[in-house]
């Protein structure tokens, strides 16, 4: 039986500089170069509807800059092909799936944080979208649960 990851070459990884999704960026990694792929890090600057779309956010593209290449660091040490990219949208799930279809991935790898606003889980916006709209394979990757079991 084939796997879902089996067939993930192309990988798509939204990277914010949390731990969960540099787990995916390194999950991502080691599926895509097994199936003998490349790996898109891309950070998304949520520009407000107040601002030109195409503002210039020097700081936000310095902290971008500097979590893209942590992103190129793991994929280095994984033997790994990646590209980063900045991305500047309004919204990041809309930014997500649009450079998924644009690049034409088979698979989002995303990593969320353990929320829990109202005393239970929840994905968040960005992660809603992705797993409502995304035309390929969408693996979410958790960081761990806390105070659960403990």
């Amino acid at each position: 039986m084939e796997y879902p990851t089996q067939r993930a070459q192309d990988i798509l990884v939204p990277v914010d500089g949390n731990s969960p999704a540099f787990d995916a960026l390194a999950l991502a990694c080691t599926i895509s170069r097994r199936n003998k792929g490349i790996v898109y890090a891309v950070y998304i600057i949520e520009v407000a509807r107040t601002m030109a779309l195409d503002a210039e956010l020097d700081a936000d593209a310095r902290g971008a800059e500097s979590i893209l290449q942590q992103a190129e660091d793991i994929a280095s040490k994984a033997d790994c092909k990646i590209e980063g990219e900045i991305l500047q949208a309004r919204d990041a799930g809309h930014a997500i799936v649009d450079e998924a279809i644009e690049r034409g991935v088979s698979a989002i790898f995303l990593g969320v944080d353990y929320k829990m606003p109202l005393g239970e889980f929840e994905l968040g916006e960005t992660a809603h979208y992705v797993m409502d709209h995304a035309p390929c394979l969408v693996t979410l990757v958790r960081e761990a649960a806390r105070g659960v079991g403990e």
